[in-house]
């Protein structure tokens, strides 16, 4: 069944690179921003539904989706200016920010960098604070050579990488038509800066910005999730008066499995 996601925009940053951003319905505004090497149109499932309520705005990173894939610029503090910028330039006020995996990191660098700036609440779903897994850090996902043995994998073939990933990270048996959607959205980005980006992500450690957040915020995890829900435990307790979502029996793509849940958990915070 084909899912209708909004209307398809542009918007060009600073250093002329051209943002694609889906867009739909009227209210509150909901920023929502896509994970490594995936797409705004992953909500698909979520934009339809919340924009029923809210002003629902999906961004494509650069690079990623139908956004320009300049050769420059894959690092989370140009993604996070590049956020800054279609804020300012939209006119956007008053905006709940949703991040999913590497959106969190996104998120945690514009606040780096711009603080609370046009922002009212902060949705975190499923990042943990170092994705780099250490003796010092038994939260993180990947080692160091794990990091690199995937960054080897995506250069020699991203379709076959693609494809493992994705069925990695499913928890429930999906039509294959949506399975194929994914792959087909992370295909989009080309390897070379999937590897590149994939690196630079990696190895950013946001531990000391997490606790600083002063907005009211949601974390959403998953039990089933190759991410460690302990990670969404330890965000729960490192930013004050947040709340914690769990979902026993998905994992990274809940929103996408299991949209009904994750779109009252949203709405519910959003109010």
């Amino acid at each position: 069944m084909k899912q209708e996601i909004g209307q398809s925009h542009f918007f060009t940053v600073n250093d002329g690179t051209r943002l694609h951003y889906w867009q739909a319905g009227e209210g509150k505004t909901l920023l929502m921003i896509h994970g490594w090497t995936q797409s705004a149109a992953a909500f698909k499932y979520n934009i339809s539904k919340l924009s029923e309520k809210y002003k629902v705005i999906a961004v494509d990173l650069r690079g990623h989706g139908e956004s320009d894939k300049p050769m420059h610029g894959y690092r989370l503090s140009r993604f996070a200016k590049d956020i800054h910028d279609l804020i300012l330039g939209l006119d956007l006020k008053d905006i709940t920010i949703l991040g999913w995996s590497m959106g969190c990191s996104v998120i945690w660098s514009y606040w780096d960098l711009f603080g609370s700036e046009r922002l009212s609440k902060i949705i975190l779903v499923d990042e943990p604070g170092w994705l780099l897994k250490t003796e010092e850090n038994d939260l993180g996902l990947w080692g160091y050579d794990e990091l690199l043995a995937n960054v080897k994998a995506i250069n020699a073939d991203k379709v076959a990488y693609t494809k493992a990933l994705i069925d990695g990270l499913l928890t429930k048996k999906m039509p294959e038509e949506d399975v194929q959607f994914l792959i087909a959205e992370n295909l989009k980005m080309p390897a070379e800066y999937t590897a590149r980006l994939a690196i630079i992500h990696w190895f950013l450690d946001w531990r000391d910005i997490i606790p600083t957040i002063s907005l009211p915020t949601m974390i959403i995890g998953g039990k089933k999730s190759f991410v460690n829900w302990h990670s969404q435990v330890w965000n729960n307790e490192m930013i004050p008066g947040s709340k914690l979502e769990l979902f026993e029996d998905r994992g990274h793509l809940m929103f996408f499995e299991e949209p009904e849940k994750f779109n009252k958990i949203v709405s519910d915070f959003i109010g």
